[in-house]
């Protein structure tokens, strides 16, 4: 990927980039990983200045996940969801564990279980996420679930940690009946954000 014009302060991306890979250096549980990450990213997701314009524009037939980093060795990717007007989710999973941050906007987050002739049944009342929210999903806490924005007439946008390259992850999306299709999501964007350029925030001293 080439990369796109720097945002106001990618510093705060970067910063984040590196706690989250010293955190996961240090080969923490999962249970660690939801509670320390989630920390972070609710620090990164507190300001709304460092999210570069073209990672966060809605497109009318569909949301669209931006990718924003890639873990060199695919330990975690961070991702921009973008919610246009009304858009929402199939059921799916992540196989991997994930951190949701409410950016901008809301959204909504049904969680589904398994019932015993094999359907799949929501769980509980959908959560709303407003901004600052967090939310965790994983194979082993809850992994299926259907997104949808909150808002018929303005664009969301959450930013999204997941425990692999999201992008790359052989994933199903299911019918409530409990029947199953694979996909694999890939990204919205041919261009990643520049966060290593410190020449701008030199311009804002």
């Amino acid at each position: 990927m080439s990369i796109i014009s720097p945002s106001t302060n990618p510093g705060r991306l970067r910063s984040f980039i590196h706690c989250l890979a010293v955190l996961l250096d240090d080969k923490p549980t999962e249970d660690r990983i939801l509670c320390e990450g989630g920390v972070l990213l609710r620090q990164l997701i507190a300001v709304d200045d460092w999210l570069p314009d073209a990672c966060a524009q809605a497109r009318p037939e569909r949301y669209q996940q931006y990718l924003l980093h890639a873990d060199s060795s695919e330990r975690f990717s961070v991702v921009s969801f973008v919610w246009g007007p009304g858009q929402t989710t199939p059921i799916h999973d992540h196989t991997v564990w994930g951190l949701i941050g409410m950016l901008r906007g809301a959204e909504y987050s049904q969680a589904y279980r398994a019932a015993d002739d094999g359907s799949l049944r929501p769980e509980g009342d959908a959560v709303k996420l407003v901004p600052g929210t967090v939310e965790a999903v994983s194979p082993t806490i809850g992994d299926i679930h259907r997104v949808r924005n909150a808002f018929a007439d303005s664009v969301s946008v959450s930013i999204h940690v997941y425990g692999a390259n999201i992008g790359a992850v052989r994933r199903s999306v299911y019918a409530e009946d409990g029947s199953s299709k694979p996909f694999i999501s890939g990204y919205s964007n041919a261009h990643l954000p520049n966060i290593r350029d410190r020449s701008i925030e030199l311009e804002n001293l």
